[in-house]
């Protein structure tokens, strides 16, 4: 009993190093999260910290798997169970807009300004986003084709130049909300991803 326990304080102590990652890298990016300005943030010792993760690396590729899984929790679960194709596409879509105008970080989407710091950059926290945004358009092709395929979505319409637009619109919508204060960005979205799967705005 006493062995679980340990084991679940040492989880809890993870996820909130990580939340505090996330936290920061949302808001100065990636590189400047350090294990002794967790532990003074979090009120630990630095060897509590490095114990965790072993070098600031795998700190980072922990802290993107974090944000990773934040994101599909948030977005993709909550819409998970509804009928494919058109139906979850439009549901995937609202929740991602919900998402991007009401991140759960301070500074905004995480995984966009994780991707924003390393897009340029070689070596394995680069390979890991890449891979995570590989899978997202992936799904979000792939509900696409179903639509289509369903007949609800045009025959004319590719999935791979729509899934690459509605990304394109999703990345935009935090640094819009943020800087165009009472602008109605999440409409404004909602309205540019139903422009191109070629459907009418969302009531």
């Amino acid at each position: 009993m006493a062995g679980r326990a340990s084991a679940q304080a040492a989880l809890d102590t993870r996820q909130s190093i990580l939340k505090e990652a996330a936290d920061l890298a949302s808001v100065e990016g990636l590189d400047t999260i350090s294990i002794g300005r967790l532990a003074t943030g979090l009120g630990m010792s630095k060897s509590g910290v490095i114990g965790q993760f072993g070098s600031k690396e795998n700190l980072q590729l922990a802290a993107v798997e974090y944000v990773q899984q934040r994101f599909v929790e948030l977005v993709w679960a909550p819409v998970a169970h509804h009928e494919p194709g058109l139906v979850r596409l439009r549901a995937l879509c609202r929740a991602w807009v919900d998402y991007a105008v009401n991140p759960p970080y301070p500074g905004g989407c995480a995984v966009e300004q994780m991707t924003f710091d390393f897009d340029g950059r070689a070596g394995p926290v680069h390979d890991l986003l890449a891979s995570g945004s590989a899978r997202w358009r992936k799904t979000l092709r792939r509900e696409i084709a179903t639509a289509i395929d369903s007949g609800d979505l045009p025959q004319t319409l590719d999935p791979d130049q729509a899934a690459f637009a509605i990304k394109a619109i999703a990345s935009g919508i935090t640094p819009s909300h943020q800087m165009e204060a009472g602008a109605p960005v999440h409409t404004w979205a909602l309205t540019a991803m139903n422009a191109v799967l070629g459907l009418p705005p969302q009531e």
